[in-house]
């Protein structure tokens, strides 16, 4: 992929936001549990980048894909893995759906002030018993005049006790698996909605992710996305874009990371000399390299394939596995190579061995990815 003058100006715009407004923050956020997301996303919106694929009617940049890819890449240098995962929830995950399907009245009412920043979005999808298996989802909204009346609940929402609306995905009418949902728009200050609580996780501690219950909520039918029953369809197409940008989001991380490690094992000494020379070691971080760039090189050819209008699905699900696989190599390989150093809090390892392992949970598992994959390939009974 040739990047233009213009794309490496815009990365470093995207780099120089990472250094100034996130990294000398992510301890003190880290330690707190939450970082203060209207604060930030305002930040972001101000120089543009909540909306690099939107139109320029609603506030976006109106660029192509391979803009989003880039910040998205870039991100990957944030030192705590929270921080990226609740922007990519802004840019790529709650609001694709509804700048693609939406009316131009909820553009302007809910897309408009996220490009901008003003508002904080999440994507409410995930139920404690439909994960993975988002046609299991049971939260239903039953129509009473021009409102849906809106009960159940849904689990890991990350931005959830801090987003002003979330893009639900719910069941609409009777007919069951993947028919009959719809995508809606939900104010979180909408009287019955509930944060049961912040969730305690094992890692990407400074993102807050809750649990949120709806109790007869009453949202207009207007606030649907796109055609009614169709919200499953649309969650298909958003979730092949959050893919992608999982993928995108591991590549700096993974070579920061093996940057780190190298010139760790260049100054630890063992048995006389630098554990860098032992060529077992070696070894190790060149294939973990030479994979690292085999990723890069099959995500900038489909940021640039997604970018001409073509179907990814197949694409995507492949580089989320192969990209989760890796981020599980490289941490497991790090954390070997410190030794008793990168078991200890005070160094940056733990904190990445933890907040990467998500890669393989988050946004389908890797399970689910091959599911999909033998499916796409003729592996599995039609």
């Amino acid at each position: 992929m040739v990047f233009s003058e213009e794309h490496e100006a815009f990365r470093a715009s995207i780099r120089g936001f990472v250094d100034r407004d996130i990294n000398p923050y992510v301890d003190q956020w880290e330690e707190a549990g939450i970082f203060p997301a209207h604060e930030l996303f305002k930040k972001a919106g101000d120089i543009g980048i909540l909306g690099i694929e939107y139109d320029e009617e609603y506030g976006g940049m109106g660029a192509d894909h391979t803009f989003a890819m880039i910040a998205q890449e870039e991100f990957g240098r944030v030192h705590a893995g929270g921080i990226p995962m609740a922007l990519g929830v802004q840019m790529m995950m709650a609001t694709p759906a509804l700048h693609r399907f939406g009316t131009h009245e909820l553009k302007e009412k809910y897309l408009r002030p996220a490009i901008a920043g003003d508002m904080v979005t999440a994507i409410a999808v995930t139920e404690p018993d439909a994960g993975s298996d988002v046609a299991a989802l049971r939260t239903k909204a039953v129509r009473d005049g021009d409102d849906w009346v809106i009960n159940g609940s849904k689990m890991f929402i990350t931005n959830g006790t801090q987003a002003d609306w979330m893009c639900l995905l719910a069941r609409t009418s009777a007919e069951g698996g993947h028919r009959g949902m719809s995508q809606i728009i939900v104010e979180r200050d909408t009287p019955g909605v509930v944060i049961g609580k912040k969730l305690d996780k094992l890692g990407c501690r400074c993102s807050d992710t809750a649990l949120l219950f709806f109790n007869d909520v009453r949202v207009p039918v207007s606030n649907t996305i796109g055609e009614i029953g169709r919200g499953f369809q649309q969650q298909m197409s958003q979730f092949i874009v959050e893919r992608m940008s999982g993928a995108y989001s591991k590549l700096k991380k993974i070579e920061w990371a093996l940057e780190q490690t190298r010139d760790y094992m260049r100054d630890r000494i063992v048995r006389g000399e630098p554990l860098i020379s032992n060529q077992y070691a070696a070894f190790q971080l060149a294939e973990l390299s030479g994979r690292l760039d085999m990723l890069r090189t099959y995500c900038y050819a489909m940021a640039e394939k997604y970018s001409r209008g073509e179907d990814t699905t197949r694409e995507a699900t492949i580089a989320k596995l192969m990209g989760s696989r890796l981020c599980r190599d490289t941490a497991h390989w790090v954390l070997q190579f410190h030794g008793g150093t990168g078991y200890i809090e005070e160094s940056w390892v733990p904190r990445f061995v933890r907040d990467i392992r998500l890669a393989g949970i988050g946004g389908g598992a890797d399970e689910v990815m091959l599911q999909v994959l033998a499916k796409i390939d003729g592996f599995t009974p039609a």
